[in-house]
């Protein structure tokens, strides 16, 4: 039994940072796209949005199905869009079919956060650290991404598509050989569906909102932003994603080994708030050092954010909470992108970049809605005491 727990545990490590170097290739990869086949930025926030569209039908489908034909069952039917995406992309520049592969790779990606959060959640002693260990698999590969994709692309810009689906099928492979059994039955045995009326569930949803839209809009259009600022041009502009992801790593690992976190409430109050002003300092550096810092301090203010947020949902969490919550939240990473490239080709692209300041705003705004409301549930616990 315990045997099978680390083994569901340490699967949900190991698919997490595979699956960071696949989402935030993406990012690396529609600059790449856009470069090839001369894209307009409308179109690059359509792909952007459509892989985050296909992220929230699969949270949802990932949080409905397993309790139908089971968690096993589920995630080998949905975790194949990594490989498929990339496959297509290497294919064609026909902007429907990369329009069908950034959706299925928004699939593999909602599947694969649903289930490993479940998985790494579910059978580690300490929820917080497991929650940013995980997520600290994932920086580790979103740091990588680049990496291998500068490699592969010493051949040709298909070949690096290529060695993602890779990547992908190494996804899907590993859920296929995971023993998820348990899971299945406790699934089938009974839904709690009690989540819905609670208030820190939604406030909970409305940050992960804000975070993912601000996230993303970051990790999606940041390298095709530098370049057309001509703040950071070149091949340099691609490892722009290495120190972000660099700086999340390195705040992921503070917050899970050397400094853990005493109130998780005040915790993302903080980040919140130096979320917001680094990104303001980011989107208005006229500096390639200014920019490199700025972003690294971005990075690793917002880095603790996502799997705080998630740990914080404690005795909420489940797959079907999880297929509610997560799913939701993502719908703020469908917004953001398609938002900034609209801005991008009406405005100009720093006019599209400055959009995001609502959801790093909004951060702020729902981490001192919780903490309030985190501070009542304390009273009213006290109070029920000495009753």
């Amino acid at each position: 039994m315990e045997q099978s727990r680390i083994r569901q545990r340490n699967t949900g490590l190991a698919v997490f940072f595979i699956s960071g170097v696949c989402v935030i290739s993406a990012g690396v990869v529609v600059s790449m796209l856009q470069e090839l086949y001369g894209f307009a930025y409308s179109t690059t926030g359509t792909l952007l949005s459509l892989m985050s569209i296909g992220n929230l039908m699969a949270g949802f489908a990932s949080g409905i199905l397993p309790g139908k034909i089971g968690m096993k069952k589920t995630m080998v039917i949905l975790t194949g869009g990594y490989a498929l995406g990339y496959l297509f992309m290497s294919a064609s520049g026909w902007v429907p079919m990369l329009m069908a592969a950034f959706f299925l790779v928004g699939i593999a990606k909602g599947s694969t956060l649903n289930c490993c959060t479940i998985l790494v959640g579910d059978n580690s002693k300490d929820r917080t650290k497991g929650m940013n260990l995980m997520h600290s698999c994932y920086a580790l590969g979103a740091l990588l991404c680049p990496f291998v994709i500068g490699a592969a692309r010493r051949g040709e810009d298909r070949l690096a598509t290529a060695v993602l689906a890779l990547c992908g099928l190494s996804v899907w492979l590993a859920f296929a050989a995971v023993p998820m059994e348990e899971r299945e039955r406790t699934q089938k045995e009974h839904t709690d569906w009690s989540f819905l009326r609670s208030r820190k569930f939604w406030l909970l949803t409305g940050l992960l909102f804000c975070q993912n839209g601000a996230e993303t809009s970051v990790t999606g259009w940041l390298v095709t932003y530098f370049k057309g600022s001509g703040i950071i041009s070149g091949a340099l502009s691609t490892y722009t994603v290495t120190v972000m992801w660099s700086a999340t790593l390195i705040a992921r690992m503070l917050i899970a080994f050397v400094f853990p976190l005493k109130n998780a409430y005040t915790a993302m109050i903080r980040m919140g708030i130096f979320g917001t002003v680094f990104y303001i300092g980011l989107i208005t550096a006229k500096s390639q050092t200014a920019a490199f810092l700025l972003l690294f301090a971005f990075a690793f203010a917002m880095a603790g954010m996502n799997p705080t947020a998630v740990a914080s949902a404690g005795r909420m969490t489940s797959v079907t909470s999880m297929g509610i919550m997560l799913p939701a939240a993502s719908s703020g990473a469908i917004l953001m992108p398609w938002v900034i490239g609209v801005a991008a080709e009406r405005f100009g692209i720093a006019a599209g970049m400055a959009t995001n300041i609502v959801p790093c705003a909004g951060m702020f705004l729902f981490s001192t809605a919780l903490w309030r409301v985190s501070v009542k549930d304390d009273l009213r616990m006290g109070a029920d005491g000495r009753g």
